[in-house]
């Protein structure tokens, strides 16, 4: 079927205001191109600080062979769980490249914090701004030259975005992400939801709500919730960056480890050393972004992504806009239903069809590019298959589920959950803000009611427990930005709010901050931009003010006569509190440089 004509249009837009910094980035690459492994060219001093401490049989091949050396850029650490699999990983990988007569070595790694554990906590204001720094330390493990291909080793939030704009900064090297896969089913996320709410509301105790996210968070592999980190695995495998259909298989299973084989086997398998020579900079291309924007849509996920896309896509001189992903929302249906939108997991979405049946379903309605490049040297139209163990334990690709089997979980386009994507993009005389619809019930779709202003979660979380938020309310949260304090995760507000609109009361929130892709059943007008901290109209609300929002008009509205709403004086509060403390004083020239959010809120400067 031909591409639909608003993917199409929205595509050719994008092309077109991308035309000269695109054009300026694929020149450097092409610059950066050696048929030869650079290594080669490096001094001998330089090499062999290179390979000194390689066993003989890599040493020999790195210092005299012809053979492909494969970089590993890896996230581990056995704090947290999505990323404790990946220990292992890098003996798999190296043994793979031997027997193809390559080499592999652990280029560098890079840190991964979570979010769920930093969640309302100093450390979340380090949280948006670790996407950069992985970045950076991306590019410094990449810097010795010393590699004709890379694999990422990476899952969660910030991880792979800044893997990825990382990755793009070499982008001449060919790219594999590697992924962990979720941790198996545990409690329920919906009974968990309940139990946050019951705490909330102070109806359990502290050890009834621990043992509820013990039962939840259990074992090794990414959380199963719908949230940004299976956004970025999802992201990943539609952009033709994952092996088809490897993204939700789980770890420690011999399943698993044979995938990460032949992750380390494609790579080698695509230098400029052989003849099927395929960088990320020509994979990660306008086409690419756009099938990662509609599967985001088609799925409900992360609004941390309306951050990371367009960051991510600035890395390959795309320029990406919420306008972009506003437009596609009107005609993507949204065809999952996981939690926070469900209540199934991401192992139910899997069982159900899971990305190959996705894919199969968005390349039938013509709302995904299918000629596109990926790592396997074939369309969008190849990741119809799964991947299965053959009786010698090696791999085999299977045709994917061609129906839905289970459509509580996963539809098709034609009876879709409801008829436009999970996330849209507000605009009104407060500026730019996110809100996503996919888990909001629709007669909250539109929330008018006075404003309640704040200045932290924690004042929130005062005035909810002294019973001063029992009534109609659109809760404004503000100095939550990047350039105020790093624009931290505020899902600790969610219980609170839920518990109120679960008692009648008309609520919403209003924020320059985030809410992660586990935003909840609450209407959240997001990221509004420009930030109070940059001379936002948000500054400018007082409480008692008329906010509306308007999801599905895509409005967000302060209700006071314009000319004396802008002729206020700004809220100005205490920024100093934010520079201190949890490694925060070290990130003031992070603060100082962050972009707007409708920018992607990062440091770097265009490509």
């Amino acid at each position: 079927m031909s591409v639909h004509s608003i993917v199409s249009a929205v595509t050719e837009k994008i092309v077109e205001r991308s035309k000269s910094s695109r054009s300026r980035y694929l020149a450097r690459m092409e610059v950066a191109v050696s048929q030869q492994p650079k290594r080669k060219a490096l001094g001998c001093a330089n090499i062999a600080h290179g390979f000194a401490a390689c066993g003989p049989h890599d040493k020999n091949q790195l210092r005299n062979g012809a053979g492909p050396n494969l970089g590993i850029v890896t996230s581990f650490n056995d704090m947290l769980s999505a990323h404790q699999p990946f220990e292992h990983y890098p003996d798999i990988i190296r043994r793979a490249a031997r027997e193809a007569g390559g080499t592999a070595q652990v280029a560098g790694g890079v840190p991964a914090m979570c979010d769920g554990v930093t969640q309302g906590e100093t450390g979340m204001e380090l949280s948006l701004f670790s996407r950069d720094v992985i970045a950076l330390s991306t590019a410094i493990a990449l810097s010795h030259q010393m590699f004709d291909a890379a694999v990422y080793l990476g899952v969660c939030d910030k991880i792979v975005p800044g893997l990825i704009i990382g990755a793009l900064s070499f982008g001449h090297l060919p790219a594999v992400f590697i992924p962990a896969g979720p941790m198996t089913s545990g409690m329920p996320n919906e009974e968990k939801g309940k139990i946050r709410q019951l705490y909330a509301e102070g109806k359990v105790d502290r050890a009834a709500l621990l043992e509820a996210e013990a039962q939840s968070y259990h074992g090794p592999g990414t959380c199963t919730f719908y949230g940004t980190a299976n956004s970025n695995q999802m992201l990943m495998e539609i952009m033709g960056l994952h092996l088809p259909g490897t993204t939700f298989v789980n770890p420690g299973t011999e399943l698993r480890d044979e995938i990460t084989k032949a992750s380390a086997l494609q790579a080698l398998s695509i230098t400029a050393l052989g003849n099927n020579y395929t960088p990320i900079g020509k994979i990660y291309d306008e086409k690419a972004v756009v099938n990662g924007v509609v599967g985001l849509l088609a799925t409900g996920g992360s609004t941390n992504h309306t951050l990371h896309l367009i960051a991510m896509a600035a890395a390959a001189g795309i320029i990406l806009t919420w306008k972009d992903l506003a437009e596609l929302s009107k005609v993507v249906p949204l065809m999952t239903r996981i939690y926070p939108n469900g209540k199934a997991d991401v192992n139910h979405f899997n069982a159900a069809g899971g990305m190959g049946l996705l894919i199969r379903e968005l390349l039938k309605q013509g709302l995904v590019h299918k000629d596109v490049t990926t790592i396997m040297g074939i369309g969008l139209d190849g990741y119809l298959v799964e991947p299965k163990l053959n009786p010698g334990g090696g791999l085999d690709w299977k045709e994917a589920a061609a129906v839905s089997r289970d459509d509580t979980v996963l539809r098709g386009c034609e009876k879709p959950f409801q008829e436009t994507g999970g996330l849209n993009v507000l605009e009104g005389p407060l500026g730019h803000a996110v809100i996503k619809t996919s888990s909001i019930p629709a007669d909250r779709h539109i929330v008018e009611a006075p404003a309640r202003v704040f200045h932290s979660q924690e004042e929130l979380h005062v005035a909810f427990k002294l019973g001063e938020l029992h009534k109609d309310v659109v809760v404004v949260v503000r100095f939550q930005g990047p350039k105020a304090n790093g624009m931290p995760e505020l899902h600790r507000m969610t219980p609170p709010l839920a518990v109120l609109q679960d008692k009648g009361f008309r609520v919403g929130l209003v924020t320059d901050g985030r809410m992660s892709g586990a935003s909840g059943k609450v209407p959240a007008a997001i990221h509004v931009t420009p930030e109070a901290a940059n001379g936002g109209a948000i500054a400018k609300i007082r409480d008692g003010d008329i906010i509306r929002i308007d999801a599905d008009a895509g409005r967000l509205e302060v209700m006071v006569d314009e000319t004396e709403f802008f002729a206020r004086k700004p809220a100005t509060t205490n920024l100093s509190k934010n520079g201190q403390g949890t490694g925060r004083e070290l990130f003031a020239a992070f603060r100082n440089l962050a972009g707007r959010a409708d920018q992607g809120a990062s440091i770097f400067e265009e490509v």
